[in-house]
């Protein structure tokens, strides 16, 4: 009978009596989000109930809070948390050393930046091997070959002074 309680406790549809109306049923995984907007729908509730500081989901009568306090069921994973740390079972793992070290990197992003002419970046366009007086460029596709890039924008470009609009143009 009590595994049958246990796993019920754990059953997300379950009905909880919501404790600022009696005639309300919240299934359990909605039960959080049902405490706030009751919250705000029922503040003079709200100011007779109390949180329970070992599970947010238990709202109790201030005079009742003390009582609550001593038979929570949730006290126990505090009180467990409280023993591992006093044992320094968390202090061990929060101290292990890391032997993770990171791999030698080749890249040298000012010498590369020295070594490139001063060109835009153009899509689809490639400047390798092109002396800086050259104007022009080799165009070099780095899609797929099932990928094609398109040949246009499909919106209008404003700073070419044009108003009409410039669709794609699919070519088989």
């Amino acid at each position: 009978m009590e595994v049958e309680d246990d796993f019920d406790v754990l059953d997300p549809e379950r009905l909880i009596q919501c404790p600022y109306n009696k005639h309300h049923q919240i299934r359990a995984c909605r039960f959080p989000y049902h405490l706030v907007k009751c919250k705000k729908s029922y503040p003079h509730v709200a100011k007779e109930l109390a949180t329970c500081p070992f599970n947010a989901r238990h709202l109790v009568p201030q005079a009742d809070l003390s009582d609550h306090i001593s038979k929570c069921n949730d006290k126990g994973f505090i009180e467990q948390d409280i023993v591992n740390q006093s044992s320094g079972f968390q202090r061990e793992q929060v101290n292990a050393v890391s032997t993770w070290q990171a791999p030698p990197c080749d890249e040298d992003w000012e010498t590369e930046l020295l070594e490139q002419p001063n060109s835009p970046f153009l899509w689809g366009m490639t400047n390798s091997g092109i002396n800086s007086s050259s104007t022009t460029f080799g165009q070099k596709n780095y899609l797929p070959s099932s990928v094609r890039a398109p040949e246009s924008f499909p919106y209008t470009v404003s700073w070419k002074g044009s108003s009409e609009f410039v669709h794609f143009r699919y070519v088989k």
